[in-house]
């Protein structure tokens, strides 16, 4: 059970909520506006280059909501304290804390695990609360809305997979012992390297050892799949060059010493489907194992949310559970509602903090 020592911090209510994760390689954020989110977006930020892509995302959200920003309570939530640009996750959790209030103003909390919010004052003495706790936003607002779950948040880089039992959140409160549990899988859907997949795979009925090199990612696969939506695909190819299906297969060819001539483009479709089962097959080996754990029902829904969505959307089918996708907890339809999955933990944030306000 997810639990934390931080106390409480609370303030008046304000109409507009903003409510942002700060992560080491995106920054997202969602508009809430008299309870209800109204938008959502997400910037690529790559944190361990330095904070001024935090300032840069920051401007950016300034812009797009111009008319509430200055008058929005920020509600905040990060993972990017894990970047190297810190020595350690404590100092990065201060020196995030310190960055935002000097760009978002005195009306900052900080997401500190279930029912708490930190001033950025008290950043030091709750970091532990503080680091990593985007997660637990997004499933304590699942909690509360759903009695029995397994939320499958499967985003660029990394994949949650949190059970809800009888609306209580059942996962360990670290990044570490998640790791260890299962509920935490280092897998995403654009930035991980393809050779973290698989050391082995078969292609076109041999065996192949897989090259430890960096020469393509999981973008490669679900850009040849049609599944990685372009505007989620928001970071450089593994060579740097373009993403179009020749670039793609080509980087995909590297991994096992071939070249993309050396084989046809259905060849190469198909070779992306391998890697894709074998993502798939990670992932619901861990999930399987975190709802035995868990004692989740069989007939408990997944709530899908992250830029890999249909992931999880793959996963509820093969395990014949109902699928819901994480916008239909808070009312998101269409084009709003896809960057609503998106930036889950964002959102998730942006409602709690309006709700507890209310």
């Amino acid at each position: 059970m997810v639990t934390t020592d931080a106390l409480p911090h609370r303030c008046p209510r304000s109409a507009a909520v903003i409510g942002w994760d700060i992560g080491g390689a995106h920054v997202k954020a969602s508009l809430c506006l008299n309870g209800h989110i109204s938008d959502a977006c997400q910037w690529p930020s790559p944190l361990w280059q330095g904070l001024s892509y935090l300032d840069s995302a920051i401007a950016a959200a300034r812009a797009r909501w111009p008319d509430t920003f200055a008058q929005a309570d920020h509600a905040v939530t990060m993972t990017a304290e894990m970047t190297d640009l810190f020595e350690h996750r404590e100092q990065g959790v201060v020196a995030l804390a310190n960055r935002l209030q000097q760009t978002l103003g005195d009306g900052l909390h900080l997401y500190a695990g279930p029912s708490a919010w930190v001033a950025p004052a008290d950043a030091a003495r709750h970091w532990r609360a503080i680091a990593s706790a985007n997660w637990q936003a997004s499933a304590a607002l699942l909690a509360a809305r759903c009695q029995q779950a397994l939320l499958v948040d499967i985003g660029s880089t990394t994949t949650d997979l949190i059970p809800v039992c009888a609306g209580r959140v059942l996962a360990a409160p670290t990044d570490a012992a998640r790791l260890a549990s299962g509920a935490l899988v280092y897998m995403g859907v654009a930035r991980t390297p393809l050779c973290a997949l698989a050391p082995r795979v078969r292609f076109r009925g041999g065996a192949f050892n897989v090259m430890n090199e960096f020469f393509a990612t999981t973008a490669d696969v679900f850009r040849l799949t049609g599944e990685l939506h372009p505007e989620h695909d928001q970071y450089p190819s593994a060579d740097g060059a373009d993403k179009a299906p020749d670039a793609n297969r080509r980087r995909l060819a590297r991994m096992i010493g071939l070249d993309a001539r050396d084989a046809s483009a259905a060849d190469w479709q198909r070779f992306a489907g391998t890697w894709r089962k074998r993502m798939s097959r990670e992932i619901r080996r861990n999930l399987e194992r975190v709802g035995r754990l868990a004692a989740i029902a069989p007939d408990a829904p997944i709530v899908g949310a992250g830029c890999g969505l249909f992931l999880a959307r793959t996963l509820a089918h093969e395990l014949q559970r109902p699928f819901i996708a994480f916008h239909e907890l808070v009312g998101g339809e269409g084009e709003s509602g896809r960057w609503m999955d998106v930036c889950a933990p964002a959102v998730a944030v942006a409602a709690l903090r309006a709700s507890e306000a209310a």
